[in-house]
C-alpha cells in the first residue's frame, strides 16, 4: 500500500493529539500521530470527501 508522505491538519494543536492523512492511488489513509504503527483507516475518495465536507459543516 504505497502512499505520499503523511500530513498533519493545520487545524491540530502542537500537543501530539492529532491526525494525520497520507494520498495513495486508491484513496486516503488516516492514522493517530500519537500511535503511527497502531493501524489506519482506508477511505475511497468519494468517502473522504463525503467525511470532510460534514466535518466543514
Amino acid at each position: 500500500m504505497s502512499a505520499g508522505p503523511w500530513i498533519k491538519s493545520s487545524y491540530s494543536a502542537n500537543n501530539g493529539a492529532c491526525v494525520e492523512v497520507a494520498f495513495a492511488s486508491h484513496g486516503v489513509l488516516a492514522r493517530d500521530s500519537k500511535s503511527p504503527d497502531a493501524g489506519r483507516l482506508v477511505f475511497t475518495p468519494a468517502a473522504w470527501r463525503a467525511l470532510t465536507r460534514r466535518l466543514a459543516r
